[in-house]
């Protein structure tokens, strides 16, 4: 199959690089031009495990080749993936749909002969029947069919969600769109991965729907650890209670300091924006959205309440500032709240990240950066583990408390037993689990009852 990918960036790139894999012929159509002359040089725009040596073999091979001309591209392709961002747009949190409809305008003058156009974005329920509207206005001749197929790829992970999904959506409106898209999944028939054919708006829904259900999970399960502090119970001994009911599941029941990333936090904006917009608010997912945004500053907060005396001229070291480990994506990590509600203690900040320091740059302000955990640490009234990356889960904890000014050790992802941290002399504090906290807590009670 011939198969255009407008847009390449992180999905682009990723659904581009597999296909060609797959065997299909793909090129990788962007407008930054600095970005395709990386890619046509070898270099690789995001960081992502294994991504660099995947895309390398196919362009060797002749599957895959980068461009900024479109209009070539289109004009013999079979299937037209649209890759483009979807942000959450400013001021009124609804889903940006400008690149979008500006790739289908230019998708639509550069058609010829029979295509299936898709929409790989992640887009509001009614996108594809308006990129449909906009290629027919702009070409009333084009014979074409407009598809959704929504990605459903974990960063750090990506390559072997899309060669080894849990399911393969596809919406359509037209039965001639299927056989094309049967054909550029068939490779996935020896996995026998699911693939579901539903109408297009169905599809659209879906993936807002199942982003914004791993967002709820996320979120009750920090609501949980907030209670297991109090009440002295372990978040982890009650998510492995709960997760091993089949109808729940274990995965997404990790407490730790919110959710961020490029999905979760503006998939769940646009759909709660969505469903006001046709009168069925969605109460559970407004709730979800607001208790993240609290638990981000919340950490902050609790690290200022770990650390012993003053902060104000202290150094805290970070350690983790992606959203989450495998990947350099910034946005809306939990790590830029939690730094800001220390900075705005006054408090200094070193951090440390196996990839993220680069992109942190452009949103955190006035943060040494160090080359190691230890670095990190080196004087430190606390370090803060925000992210798990694996190189932050076998610290020699002796070393961690011999080199800081206070062996303060704030694990917002409970890596490690806090019967551990405290041998190596550290002071230890979790999330959700007994210790120092439950500690804590009846102190506050006896205080409170006083």
């Amino acid at each position: 199959m011939r198969i255009v990918m407008i847009g390449s960036g992180y999905v682009g790139l990723v659904s581009g690089a597999c296909f060609a894999d797959f065997g299909h012929h793909v090129t990788c159509v962007d407008k930054d031009a600095n970005k395709i002359a990386r890619l046509k040089a070898g270099g690789i725009p995001i960081y992502e495990p294994g991504l660099d040596e995947l895309v390398a073999r196919n362009v060797a091979a002749g599957n895959l080749s980068f461009t900024t001309e479109l209009s070539e591209a289109v004009g013999t392709a079979d299937v037209v993936f649209i890759a483009v961002g979807t942000p959450s747009r400013r001021g009124d949190g609804h889903a940006d749909l400008s690149y979008v409809h500006g790739a289908a305008r230019e998708i639509a003058g550069a058609l010829n002969g029979f295509t299936v156009i898709v929409t790989k974005s992640t887009v509001p329920v009614g996108t594809g029947d308006e990129v449909e509207r906009i290629i027919r206005e702009c070409n009333p001749v084009a014979e074409f069919a407009v598809a959704s197929n929504p990605e459903f790829l974990r960063e750090g992970a990506a390559i072997e969600d899309f060669k080894r999904p849990d399911r393969v959506v596809i919406g359509i409106e037209d039965e001639r769109a299927r056989a094309p898209l049967e054909e550029v999944y068939r490779p996935l028939s020896l996995n026998r991965a699911p693939i579901l054919f539903t109408r297009r708006r169905t599809s659209e829904l879906t993936k807002y729907a199942a982003n914004a259900f791993l967002a709820m999970k996320i979120t009750y399960i920090n609501e949980i650890a907030e209670l297991c502090e109090r009440v002295g119970a372990d978040v982890q001994e009650v998510a492995r209670g709960i997760g091993l009911d089949n109808r729940i599941g274990s995965k997404f029941l990790n407490a730790g300091p919110g959710y961020g990333g490029s999905c979760f936090p503006k998939d769940t904006l646009a759909l709660m924006k969505t469903s006001q917009d046709y009168e069925t608010p969605l109460r559970l997912i407004e709730a979800t959205i607001a208790v993240n945004d609290q638990r981000k500053r919340a950490m902050g907060r609790k690290v200022l309440n770990a650390i012993a005396g003053p902060v104000r001229g202290r150094t805290v070291a970070v350690l983790g500032l992606t959203f989450k480990p495998n990947t350099d994506d910034m946005r809306d990590a939990p790590s830029i709240a939690i730094i800001q509600a220390l900075q705005d203690a006054g408090a200094k900040v070193r951090a440390y990240d196996p990839e993220g320091m680069a992109a942190s740059e452009a949103v955190l302000n006035n943060v040494d950066y160090a080359g190691s955990a230890y670095e990190a640490a080196e004087g430190a009234a606390a370090t803060v583990i925000v992210t798990e990356w694996d190189a932050f889960r076998a610290l020699d904890l002796k070393r961690l408390a011999g080199i800081m000014a206070d062996p303060l050790l704030v694990d917002l992802r409970n890596i490690y037993p806090p019967a551990r941290a405290e041998e190596a002399g550290l002071r230890y504090v979790s999330v959700g689990r007994p210790g120092k906290l439950e500690e804590d807590a009846e102190t506050s009670n006896e205080r409170q009852a006083a």
